[in-house]
């Protein structure tokens, strides 16, 4: 059946067979589905994640406020795998009940402070360590516009032109159009941005960078869902610039790698408990000592 014959019944129904490839993972309710406690390690601060472009977000802003000697942000990174329901779990639904990753918990406050949304968790880090969010009124204001920029455009990005072109059961003409078209639109302001400027605050390195990096940065490089060719991704050289640039950030690197379920096994540390385990419990060796 195309995209052109299908014609909306009077009340909807949900069916997981047409659904897609993640339709198992998803459904029309909220709530738990089966009880389970969430594990607490030894830090401050308790994520909640995967590897996704919205988990490593955060998972970098982690590893900079490290970097920049801010010895408070240690913390403790739980794999959720999504695939096998674990974000329905009942604790990981009283920190977050609408079951995305990430998630956060900060012990440092009695009782702990839930912290859900990928946006809100980098600005509540960036303000209780006062860091990564430019103190000026312009620049500040300019790195929340680019933030909450990102929060609403990977939607569209992800949800959109990712589920068509890579996820849905069969290709239709026009979703694919029409959210190519935007992410190509999206992709332009970034550039135009980009050409004028270092960061996206200007020239101070902020949370709006880690925010748009893990998904713009990859579609720059063609390296999600394998559609740089389809969407010519090599014109957007300022954005390419921009994400080389913040590539070669040690922090960057490392946050990149932690809940990581996909690719190089060395590439990959499921879960981050102490900063040695980025030397001793990447997948390569715990699959070697196996």
């Amino acid at each position: 059946m195309s995209d052109t014959e299908y014609t909306p019944p009077k009340v909807w129904t949900w069916d997981t067979e047409s659904g897609g490839r993640f339709a198992k993972i998803n459904r029309p309710i909220a709530g738990p589905t089966h009880e389970k406690e969430l594990p607490v390690g030894k830090h401050p601060f308790q994520l909640y994640s995967l590897g996704t472009p919205n988990g490593v977000k955060v998972t970098i802003m982690f590893e900079e406020l490290l970097e920049a000697g801010h010895k408070g942000a240690e913390y403790d990174a739980w794999l959720i795998n999504i695939g096998e329901g674990d974000q329905f779990s009942s604790g990981y639904v009283e920190l977050n009940p609408n079951s995305k990753i990430p998630v956060l918990a900060d012990h440092t406050t009695n009782p702990p402070t839930r912290v859900f949304e990928s946006g809100s968790i980098l600005l509540y880090l960036a303000e209780k360590f006062g860091a990564f969010l430019p103190s000026d009124h312009v620049k500040r204001t300019e790195a929340l516009n680019w933030l909450f920029w990102q929060m609403g455009s990977a939607p569209y990005l992800g949800g959109g032109f990712g589920h068509f072109y890579a996820y849905a059961p069969t290709k239709m003409e026009y979703p694919i159009n029409r959210f190519a078209m935007e992410v190509k639109r999206q992709m332009d302001v970034l550039d135009r941005h980009l050409a004028d400027n270092e960061y996206m605050a200007g020239d101070e390195y902020s949370i709006a960078d880690m925010a748009i990096w893990p998904w713009y940065g990859a579609m720059a490089k063609g390296i999600i869902y394998d559609a740089g060719e389809f969407l010519q991704v090599h014109e957007y050289t300022n954005v390419i610039r921009w994400t080389d640039q913040l590539a070669a950030r040690p922090a960057v690197q490392r946050g990149r790698m932690v809940n990581r379920t996909f690719g190089e096994p060395s590439s990959q540390l499921r879960e981050r408990h102490d900063a040695s385990d980025f030397e001793t419990k990447t997948q390569d060796k715990i699959e070697a000592a196996e």
